[in-house]
């Protein structure tokens, strides 16, 4: 009876055993064909970039040698890298407040219970399905010496200026442009949040007597700041990666002007063939995305506010 009894045991041990190798096995082979792109896509391709950051790797000379950390050193001597970070922070901080204080204030007025609501939803989020290029295009003839804009502004009495090609006003042109763009998606993502926000607090509060402003300090901007977290990383991140707008609205001027460091990584890599350099900043902006997304993240701990 006791031999039996373990017999059982042991067979039922070993079915345990088959039906979970079998159920892990099959859970691989559906992640397989992410695991497989991660490799082939994101690993491979960043094991390779490295390994070019330590070479000298100029195309038109027909040379690929290895330098070791010859390339870290030239970037630490480049007399226009101080410059293209100094660009790339403006243009990157720029085009995170402006955008996200105009997704905010536009989620904030079409939450309201008001007429044709849906219809400005639309209007809105247009531009995110719109064409890159084909916007940028189209900016880039508003934005001419005699262009639309400048066209508006003559019928008031104004002289507008050449908005591309004054560094002051190229790097305004690009950050409202870039801004507009992609307007409509945090605009949706603070949309949703705020009517995520339980009506029971803003009611108690009136009833407490509390101003509007108060309001949405101590309610609003507390429930929604899981949402701004997540928006101000994907903005940041998506600002460090802008690379079509700036090739046809300014090319990185007047001067350095609008030079961020994607399209400085461009000229390095593909204009003067320096491949080597090149992926020696590709390495460079995967450090500074990393050390952002890093430092947004643990934020969180002192400004995000979590119900549980």
């Amino acid at each position: 009876m006791a031999l039996a009894l373990q017999t059982s045991q042991t067979q039922a041990r070993r079915s345990f055993w088959t039906m979970a190798r079998r159920d892990a096995a099959t859970g691989y082979l559906f992640i397989a064909p992410q695991l497989i792109g991660i490799v082939v896509f994101v690993l491979v391709p960043l094991v390779l970039v490295f390994w070019y950051s330590l070479h000298e790797w100029n195309v038109l000379a027909g040379s690929f040698r290895f330098t070791g950390t010859a390339n870290y050193q030239k970037l630490l001597s480049d007399p226009a890298m101080g410059e293209v970070l100094a660009v790339t922070a403006v243009f990157s901080a720029g085009l995170a407040l402006l955008n996200m204080s105009l997704a905010l204030g536009l989620a904030l007025l079409l939450n309201q219970k008001l007429a044709f609501m849906t219809l400005f939803r639309t209007l809105f989020f247009s531009p995110v399905v719109v064409s890159l290029v084909a916007w940028t295009i189209v900016w880039s003839f508003l934005l001419q010496n005699n262009g639309g804009i400048n066209g508006l502004l003559q019928m008031i009495g104004i002289e507008g200026p050449n908005w591309l090609r004054h560094p002051t006003t190229a790097m305004i042109s690009v950050i409202v442009v870039q801004a507009l763009k992609n307007l409509g998606l945090n605009m949706i993502l603070f949309l949703a949040a705020l009517q995520g926000v339980p009506r029971e607090l803003f009611e108690a509060a009136r009833v407490d007597g509390v101003p509007r402003f108060k309001q949405f300090y101590r309610i609003t901007l507390p429930m929604i700041s899981p949402t701004i977290l997540l928006a101000s990383i994907v903005t940041i991140v998506g600002a460090l990666q802008v690379f079509a707008q700036i090739m046809i609205l300014t090319q990185g001027g007047p001067g350095f002007s609008t030079t961020v460091l994607v399209y400085y990584l461009y000229q390095q890599a593909f204009q003067f063939y320096l491949f080597g350099y090149g992926s020696t900043l590709s390495i460079v902006l995967l450090v500074i995305v990393g050390a952002l997304t890093f430092i947004q993240w643990h934020l969180r701990r002192k400004f995000v506010f979590y119900e549980n």
